[in-house]
């Protein structure tokens, strides 16, 4: 007969709980994820200012707009881990349930900006009209916070542990369809990419921005689905306590930080100055 394995040691069978349970561990884990939201948002808002010092005669563009909402997700964030030990002690409970949750909520409406403005360049390589696109986009945010916002109040008026499921779920369906929208969207454009003629201007480098950003959006969406639907059914996964601050820094740090460090970076060059061209008089000769 084999021989049973040995049993690990105290120490480390129970590192997760101590560290779980320690005020200063719960501190300093939160205040590390409050730092790394702070510089995300930071850099987004410093993208903004640049962005319009540059162009300002552009407008709201959608790199402009998406940089926007990364500073607010991010500075949120920052915020609500900043400030975890107070959001844990908001009454009535379902109040926790909304800060916690509208963050996420917009990161899904800002890579949704992204999704659309690869949706409107497919539509206008192909000579269609891209109004519908918007509208539509509109009109799936409004659902998407409406049915969210009912599910709060379902939640509130029946605060039982089936609600606070579904609403998880919830949010793992979002996931899951938004990086079916970035399969869909940003492959379909990186083959348009792909079938462009060799010498075409920045083909590649759009290839290349294309394909990372398409990638990293889809892998982390799918890993929020998939958080999610674990964090629904195991209450010892719950990401809306305090007393997990080490699930809290693994999920955050892959689903959101990471994600968005990365296109952020990828997306970091900002338009060109446009340069208004001199007319000079001819010469008498």
């Amino acid at each position: 007969m084999a021989a049973a394995p040995a049993p690990l040691p105290a120490a480390v069978a129970g590192w997760w709980e101590r560290v779980n349970g320690s005020p200063a561990w719960q501190d300093g884990i939160f205040g590390g994820l409050a730092v790394l939201y702070g510089i995300i948002a930071a850099a987004s808002f410093i993208q903004v200012a640049r962005i319009q010092r540059r162009v300002p005669e552009y407008g709201w563009t959608t790199q402009k707009v998406f940089q926007l909402l990364n500073f607010v997700v991010n500075g949120a964030r920052c915020s609500i881990f900043a400030c975890r030990r107070l959001v844990q002690q908001v009454n009535p409970p379902i109040f926790q349930h909304v800060i916690l949750d509208l963050p996420g909520l917009a990161f899904f409406t800002t890579y949704a900006v992204l999704a659309l403005f690869w949706a409107e360049i497919l539509y206008q390589a192909r000579g269609l009209m891209t109004d519908r696109l918007r509208s539509g986009f509109y009109t799936i945010n409004g659902i998407v916070y409406a049915l969210q916002g009912f599910l709060w109040l379902c939640l509130w008026w029946n605060p039982n542990h089936s609600m606070l499921v579904i609403s998880k779920l919830f949010i793992a369906g979002l996931s899951f369809f938004t990086a079916l929208g970035f399969l869909v969207y940003g492959g379909r454009l990186f083959l348009m990419l792909k079938y462009f003629p060799l010498d075409s201007k920045g083909r590649q480098q759009k290839l290349r921005e294309v394909g990372k950003v398409a990638s990293i959006c889809f892998c982390c969406f799918l890993a929020r689905c998939i958080m999610m639907c674990f964090n629904a059914f195991n209450k010892e996964a719950d990401l809306d306590v305090l007393y997990h601050p080490v699930l809290n820094f693994f999920y955050y740090l892959l689903v959101e930080i990471l994600p968005s460090s990365l296109v952020l970076y990828i997306l970091r060059r900002i338009p060109a100055k446009l340069q208004i061209s001199q007319y000079q008089p001819l010469s008498s000769g």
